[in-house]
């Protein structure tokens, strides 16, 4: 990875090609294209994966049945003698491109190693009506053009057409990590809904689905060789993942670009499975909770106790099988001090051992994450596991760093690869309101509220030098669930969490070499989010369809 990454592109009209992310090189024409009635997408990829036939089903759909009008006055009356005058596209050519090895399923390419994965592709779209094509090393490289693809087209009357003709795109992703995390611990998520929200993050080419399933307040999670901690644990028998829901989001999330990450934090944030075994977790429902705990219910895992760590190894190791990517987050953030201080079983445990606290964390780790290590996953961090806490862990270990944009320095003199998730860019839940009870002053603690203009302004080599840019593997938007459910997932979560996938696809800078422009970007932002919306998402409007329509006429500059 290059420590500046140049986008090679085109000057950008928004109404000609309103791409999300924008791709990494673009040239266009200036002429319309409609779509054939007879239009198909042929795949012509010799013994093509049944996945890749399903990807260009579904995107030949949307291209048919999105229906989405131009974001311009009139909805694109204006486009009316041109597109009449235009070419019919008969058809898009999906191949690979020569000397490609054999093609595999995107869900075996979607859950290769970070770094690992061929996600780039080149698009050929003549303007004389002969068939575009679509061309990749990979069917994951495929999968990412049929999503570009589908963003092109508008309809006007009875004419589905694009404008730009002819267009070459040839495009790969900046960072090799671009996610979403979602809390579905504090409130519960049906499976349905999180079916929807990685149908958005295929769209715009986010390729990690960070699930933080579990937490203190509710364990939903059903784990056949421990059925108690979802038993005693969910908040209600239908609030649960039964083994049957993980293969089948994990399933959908493969086929559509998406590995999935899943997390199981410890060893605070476990209060819940005192539910099931009391005698395994600390200072659990004790009363004045702000002292023992950043949220309640307060409750840690003893992890100076073996049987603790057998249990959390049997629990990850159950876990972590079931999913067939390479990576697995242990989490390791918020752990409370003085819970472990004033828990009589832990000090007699770390005293009977002659342990320090940090030696039984570091014990506690090291052994738990051997497990993950021996049926071939990585493991994944919050930032104190190597800076408040200092472990020593391996160099591979990915780290998420989140309470602090200012804290990526640090984590990278010490070598280790970087996940930006920091709170003071990508927080959806911030500014919100408090959650807390009887505190008519209240806020959330890391308000204010991150707008997409926030966003979209990160710098994904912050913190790093010319030497450490390679540690950058990317970056995700989280949702945090303290105020958050199904009814009001969409809302909360789009469009700002598809900003990022701008970001960290793109990479540094624009079009031009220098910083990206939030006034440039709008109008595309616009467009995907109507796109969403078209699609049954109830993503949030970014301003009044009047802003929307006229390119730049609310700017405070106009």
């Amino acid at each position: 990875m290059v420590r500046v990454v140049a986008l090679v592109v085109a000057v950008f009209v928004a109404e000609v090609a309103a791409l999300w992310p924008a791709p990494r090189q673009l040239q266009k024409g200036s002429s319309a294209l409609r779509l054939s009635s007879a239009f198909s997408i042929n795949v012509k990829v010799p013994n093509a994966p049944g996945d890749l036939h399903d990807a260009a089903g579904r995107a030949a759909y949307w291209i048919k049945n999105e229906k989405m009008e131009r974001l311009v006055v009139g909805r694109g009356a204006a486009d009316a003698k041109a597109v009449a005058a235009s070419k019919w596209l008969s058809g898009l050519n999906v191949v690979l491109a020569p000397g490609a090895l054999k093609a595999l399923p995107i869900a075996s390419e979607s859950v290769k190693a970070v770094g690992t994965r061929d996600e780039g592709y080149t698009l050929t779209i003549p303007a004389t009506g002969a068939p575009a094509t679509l061309s990749a090393n990979t069917t994951l490289g495929l999968l990412r053009g049929l999503t570009t693809f589908q963003q092109l087209w508008f309809v006007h009357g009875s004419d589905t057409y694009m404008l730009g003709a002819p267009m070459t795109i040839t495009d790969a992703p900046a960072f090799p990590y671009r996610g979403f995390m979602l809390d579905t611990a504090r409130n519960f998520y049906p499976v349905a809904d999180i079916k929807r929200t990685l149908d958005v993050m295929s769209l715009v080419k986010l390729n990690v689905f960070h699930w933080h399933i579990v937490d203190s307040q509710s364990f939903p999670l059903v784990v056949p060789s421990m059925p108690e901690l979802s038993s005693k644990g969910a908040y209600g028998s239908s609030m649960v993942y039964t083994p049957a829901d993980i293969a089948d989001i994990s399933k959908y999330a493969a086929v559509r670009g998406i590995d999935i990450m899943l997390e199981i934090d410890t060893p605070g944030h476990t209060s819940v499975i005192s539910q099931a075994h009391p005698e395994f977790v600390a200072c659990p429902g004790f009363d004045t909770w702000q002292h023992w705990a950043n949220e309640p219910p307060p409750g840690q895992l003893r992890l100076a106790n073996t049987s603790v760590i057998d249990f959390t190894s049997k629990l990850f190791k159950a876990v972590a099988s079931q999913l067939p990517g390479k990576l697995f987050s242990t989490g390791g953030d918020e752990i409370n001090a003085a819970c472990y201080t004033e828990d009589a079983v832990t000090q007699a445990a770390l005293k009977a051992s002659g342990l320090t606290f940090s030696q039984a964390l570091q014990t506690f780790t090291d052994k738990t994450h051997a497990t993950l290590r021996g049926i071939g996953k990585t493991p994944a961090v919050w930032e104190e596991m190597v800076l408040d806490n200092a472990l020593p862990l391996p160099k591979d270990t990915v780290v998420l760093v989140w309470i602090s944009s200012q804290n990526v320095a640090s984590v990278a003199s010490k070598g280790y690869r970087i996940v930006h998730a920091a709170s003071d860019f990508f927080y959806l839940d911030c500014g919100l309101g408090g959650w807390v009870g009887d505190c008519a002053g209240c806020n959330s603690w890391c308000e204010p509220y991150k707008t997409w203009q926030k966003i979209y302004s990160f710098d994904p080599f912050n913190g790093t030098t010319a030497d450490q840019a390679h540690l950058v593997l990317g970056g995700e938007a989280l949702l945090w669930s303290e105020q958050t459910d199904a009814a009001s997932l969409d809302d909360t979560a789009w469009p700002r969490g598809i900003t990022q996938a701008e970001v960290f696809w793109t990479g540094a800078n624009g079009s031009d070499g220098k910083p990206r422009s939030g006034q440039e970007a709008l109008p595309r932002l616009h467009d995907i989010r109507f796109r969403l919306v078209q699609r049954g998402v109830r993503a949030r409007a970014l301003q009044p369809l009047y802003c929307a329509l006229r390119d730049g006429v609310c700017d405070l500059n106009a």
